[in-house]
């Protein structure tokens, strides 16, 4: 299924949480956080400024970005987690 989101949104796959820490300690489903960092599977055209220009989105497909821990709307596709959110909701980019 493909997917487009409108004007400001933005797609995100969540990335897996480690299951073991350096140390080698197991850590159980129960006691894992959510993610909160994710890779951008899509974006929109941008939102439109009081002027009626469309601004272009500061992401891209592809990026790895942080985002707040409760940011976003869970949805699912095909049987995969994602999340669609507003670009304000990201906080970085993160560099490789």
């Amino acid at each position: 299924m493909k997917v487009r989101p409108l004007n400001d949104r933005i797609l995100v796959k969540r990335l897996e949480e480690e299951t073991t820490t350096k140390g080698g300690i197991i850590i159980p489903d129960s006691a894992k956080e959510k993610p909160a960092e994710g890779e951008v599977i899509a974006v929109g055209k941008g939102k439109i400024n009081e002027k009626g220009d469309r601004v272009k989105m500061d992401v891209k497909v592809g990026d790895r970005v942080l985002f707040s821990k409760y940011g976003g709307t869970d949805v699912k596709f095909d049987g995969v987690d994602h999340l669609i959110m507003r670009e304000d909701d990201i906080l970085a980019v993160v560099e490789r």
